[in-house]
């Protein structure tokens, strides 16, 4: 959440106190010294803006903010930065253990004092990434493997189908091209959608794409969290359920997350049922622990075959209860966004490449077209990368590339970041371009 700055600071000098996981402060001085992708940072932040050819706006990334928390938890606010070289020594210097990346503001954000906050002189946002934020905590009622902060490769499957869910939206429905995931550390992911479009939208724009997006709209005191109107789901839904959804919760979350294995747990699932007489039934069976085939079959299958087979039959059907089975797939595998953090441009998000300061594991992209094949108990820790260097003899030409952080770097750079400075030069100098004719042209006259 964007919040003020409660003070202002030029330099700091933090302590050395170990932190859990070996985040040590002289640890992250050295990761940033030797690791830390910064000139990609910067080619990313300015968006072709880099004054190397026409057309560029030589302001534009120092009216980007960041912001960086500090050991003993300082909060720095409206850092802003001119140039590549101001940017990494910043970094270097101040050693944060958190750098988190704002909007383009329509002035420096460091002289924002300067200016009015109404009127035509005005400090304000004019330019941001179109950002979500999906936290794995916020499934907590649709997992028992885990909680909290916590994952395991049982619940973080949960985290692999919001990406696949939201990112073929944003590409086939809204036409968006240049989106970047971004393990967040610990328990989530983030996306950033940098399209010259996505960045200039308007707050009500982004709260109309969030809202696309909003099919979960329970609360943790509500039995029933999805409620899908009308004869058919609209196109994105029904797609998302046929071709995602469905087979995910029917072979991989229902015995992962063994959902319907107690009475406790199925009984969770029969309160999303709105007809009494079907819920009655099938505790019936399932109270008397009744199996319809081999007791090698799995207790969640069966018992999921079963209430399917009856809501979907006979007169339940003609009851339109076959849509409850939909909507308990989609309680219980549907992407759960932080919708705040999509709806206004204010919003901070951690960069990529940043150091989580409670598990050392480094915000590494994700690819999301194998982001099946993503295992966040893997990435490269702190620790790990520091060992890495200590073996190559920390040598002046020891590089990131050697290291096991290269494959996250080399991904960021050939799927994310080349074809999207890429398009942005080319942007820019069709817009340079036509402002040329459309200046000889009224010059013509």
């Amino acid at each position: 959440m964007a919040r003020e700055d409660e003070m202002e600071i030029d330099g700091y000098q933090g302590n050395e106190t170990t932190l859990p996981h070996e985040f040590n402060l002289n640890y992250l001085k050295l990761y940033y010294g030797k690791l830390f992708p910064h000139s990609d940072l910067f080619k990313w932040m300015s968006y072709g803006n880099d004054g190397k050819h026409p057309g560029c706006d030589p302001s534009y990334l120092s009216r980007r903010e960041f912001s960086y928390t500090l050991d003993n938890d300082i909060y720095v606010r409206f850092q802003s930065f001119h140039n590549a070289a101001e940017l990494e020594n910043s970094i270097k210097d101040k050693c944060p253990f958190k750098i988190d990346i704002g909007p383009v503001y329509s002035v420096d954000p460091s002289k924002r004092h300067a200016y009015a906050q109404s009127g035509d002189n005005v400090f304000t946002p004019v330019e941001r990434e179109l950002i979500f934020d999906i936290d794995i905590s916020d499934y907590d009622d649709v997992r028992y493997c885990c909680s909290g902060a916590d994952v395991c490769l049982n619940c973080w499957p949960l985290m692999t189908i919001a990406i696949k869910v939201i990112d073929t939206a944003l590409r086939d429905d809204f036409g968006f091209k240049h989106i970047l995931w971004v393990f967040s550390g610990r328990r989530g992911v983030h996306c950033w959608v940098c399209d010259g479009k996505a960045r200039k939208l308007t707050n009500e724009q982004r709260s109309s794409i969030a809202d696309y997006f909003r099919v979960y709209k329970g609360n943790e005191n509500s039995y029933k969290k999805v409620s899908l109107t009308g004869h058919v789901l609209h196109p994105f839904l029904a797609g998302a359920y046929s071709e995602v959804l469905k087979e995910f919760f029917e072979t991989k979350l229902l015995t992962s997350q063994n959902l319907l294995s107690s009475e406790e747990r199925f009984e969770k699932i029969l309160e999303m049922i709105p007809d009494q007489s079907a819920t009655a039934e099938l505790r019936g069976k399932w109270q008397e622990n009744r199996r319809s085939s081999s007791a090698k079959d799995d207790i969640n299958v069966v018992r999921w075959e079963q209430l399917k087979q009856l809501l979907q039959s006979g007169k339940y059907k003609a009851q339109r209860l076959h849509r409850c089975v939909e909507e308990i797939v989609f309680s219980f595998t549907y992407p759960r966004l932080d919708m705040e953090v999509s709806k206004h441009m204010n919003h901070l998000l951690k960069a990529p490449f940043c150091v989580h300061p409670k598990t050392g594991r480094v915000c590494v992209p994700i690819n999301p077209n194998h982001c099946e094949e993503f295992d966040p108990t893997i990435v490269p820790t702190l620790s790990q990368l520091l060992e890495e260097l200590n073996r190559e003899g920390f040598t002046a030409d020891v590089e990131w590339n050697k290291t096991s952080l290269g494959s996250a770097i080399r991904l960021f750079r050939s799927l994310f970041l080349q074809p999207l400075l890429e398009a942005c030069k080319k942007d820019i100098e069709t817009s340079y371009n036509a402002k040329l004719k459309q200046s000889k042209d009224l010059h013509s006259w």
